[in-house]
């Protein structure tokens, strides 16, 4: 029944991603990466803040449990600000594809850190359902060499990467701790360092007249990702971590449909077999994981 809820939770991850990965987008471009990962950081800090406080005490002393999370922090600090400057420079066409590597990043790190293994199939329909994201994202006719040279490209890539990874110790920090508590401590450390930064730019003043201005963006963005790690952290400490990434990275199926259902999108040939496949991959893996 707790993989049964773990493989739920990834699905309503994968929703809220759907959508908060193109409110951040807009957010990025309007208002600047700093600016957007403090305001996500501060609503995070404040909704979580009232299940949690009587726990608060337990952060001030030094253990594992303590190291674990700080090291979350700071690779998740540094992921997102790859990933949105990524998000700001280049195409949501052209990074969405690279970004389903951060389920081999997160898998890598749970077989070598943690012993957590996962059977032959899965691990088969976890490269199948990677290889079919990336073909439903990836939007150019042909592939060629000019996709590396794309703005944004390589960011993608150390950002794949650095989210894989904190992906992982997000999840592990939240069965040290819990998941509640592990996204409180992330929020509050990136929201002191954000805030930090903005005030020696003297940005901080402006940062909340941009908020006054431009909540129809930021409110919504901030509750679609805090809802998507809250989802997802929960989801990590109930079933396999690998399987749980894989799953909620199929988020890239949402803002397909998304692109068809509102934008009247065209999809190419080799998207309608990567949407088709993918969604299959997705429900069989969900179907085993849970047996």
């Amino acid at each position: 029944m707790n993989i049964t809820i773990g493989i739920g939770l990834a699905f309503v991850a994968m929703l809220c991603w759907g959508f908060g990965d193109f409110l951040i987008q807009k957010s990025a471009r309007k208002i600047g990466d700093w600016e957007t990962l403090f305001f996500i950081s501060l609503f995070g800090a404040i909704v979580i803040f009232p299940f949690i406080w009587k726990d608060i005490p337990d952060l001030f002393v030094w253990n594992t449990k303590i190291f674990i999370m700080i090291i979350a922090g700071v690779v998740l600090f540094v992921a997102a600000l790859i990933d949105f400057e990524a998000l700001r420079k280049g195409k949501l066409a052209i990074i969405e594809p690279i970004w389903s590597f951060e389920v081999p990043a997160a898998a890598f790190l749970a077989f070598f850190i943690l012993g957590e293994s996962i059977s032959i199939t899965q691990i088969i329909l976890i490269i199948f359902l990677i290889i079919s994201l990336f073909l439903v994202s990836f939007k150019e006719k042909t592939f060629n060499k000019k996709f590396f040279l794309e703005k944004g490209v390589w960011l993608a890539f150390f950002g794949a990467f650095a989210m894989g990874s904190a992906n992982f110790f997000m999840g592990w920090g939240g069965r040290v701790s819990n998941p509640l508590m592990i996204n409180f401590f992330t929020d509050t450390f990136i929201l002191i360092l954000t805030g930090i930064y903005l005030i020696v730019q003297g940005k901080l003043i402006k940062s909340f007249i941009d908020l006054k201005d431009k909540y129809k963006i930021i409110l919504p963005m901030s509750i679609a990702d805090k809802v998507a790690w809250l989802a997802y952290v929960f989801s990590m400490s109930l079933a396999p971590i690998a399987v749980a990434t894989a799953l909620s990275e199929s988020y890239i199926i949402v803002a397909v449909i998304l692109g068809i259902a509102v934008n009247k999108e065209k999809l190419q040939r080799h998207q309608k077999i990567g949407l088709i496949s993918s969604i299959i991959t997705a429900i069989v893996l969900a179907m085993i994981t849970s047996s």
